[in-house]
């Protein structure tokens, strides 16, 4: 497997804080990759160490490109943009104007336009509302558009980070179901989601993170059936023992 995002010995934290603490994690071109664990595991501090939010030590490459000491707005230009789960949308303008800042790097050219046509087919919501206001967008909308914002710069590889966070369950079928559709395209994508089960149906392969490391890996399959990953985060009650705790991830 040829490595589009390739991240070794990735340490990071805040201030003297360590959080991750020496991860290894590859994606390829078309695949998604999902990363579950505990709350306070260290997932959305890996997000931002590899958008370069974060300081962090350790290599993360790029289609073969080393990243280190690129700031964000470089490692747009190269290729990886983030979804937070905070969304950041600008809430006062449109869903048409948020787009097009997204795709600042082609301003001016006709790629900007295709783009935002790529976008409507994608999400054919955010069409019919092109004209509203961010703010005025239900929750699943809300994602549509911060999905579609950073899908505007043509990355090589998204970063999704909580995309189901608040959203009902047929919203997030439909969300992550689009998100599948991406694989096609060649994006690839690393998604840190809270539903795990949901996470893994759509998943290629997946890390499970434990206090800041790896602490299994494997295809959505495997982990799916794994014993101790179907209690601890698929809600899965085991032979003999009492009910699991709720998921988190």
């Amino acid at each position: 497997m040829s490595a589009r995002l390739e991240i070794t010995g990735l340490k990071a934290g805040y201030g003297q804080i360590p959080v991750v603490l020496g991860v290894d994690l590859q994606i390829a071109a078309g695949e998604i990759v999902t990363v579950i664990g505990p709350n306070g595991a260290g997932k959305t501090t890996l997000l931002n160490a590899i958008m370069g939010v974060l300081p962090a030590a350790g290599g993360i490459a790029l289609a073969g490109k080393p990243l280190a000491g690129l700031a964000v707005e470089e490692r747009v230009a190269a290729g990886l943009s983030l979804v937070s789960e905070r969304r950041e949308l600008f809430g006062q303008m449109s869903v048409e104007d948020n787009l097009t800042l997204g795709g600042w790097l082609h301003r001016g050219t006709k790629t900007a336009g295709t783009a935002i046509a790529d976008i409507f087919a994608l999400f054919p919501r955010l069409k019919e509302r092109r004209a509203q206001a961010a703010k005025t967008l239900s929750g699943g909308e809300r994602q549509m558009l911060a999905i579609g914002r950073a899908l505007m710069a043509w990355p090589r590889v998204l970063l999704l980070d909580e995309p189901s966070l608040g959203l009902a369950p047929r919203i997030v079928a439909e969300m992550l179901g689009t998100v599948a559709t991406l694989r096609a395209q060649g994006v690839a994508v690393l998604l840190i989601e809270q539903n795990a089960r949901a996470a893994l149906r759509i998943a290629d392969r997946g890390y499970v993170m434990e206090l800041g490391q790896i602490a299994l890996s494997g295809s959505a399959d495997e982990l799916a059936k794994d014993d101790r990953i179907a209690r601890l985060y698929l809600g899965q009650k085991q032979p003999g023992q009492s009910a699991a705790p709720p998921v988190i991830a």
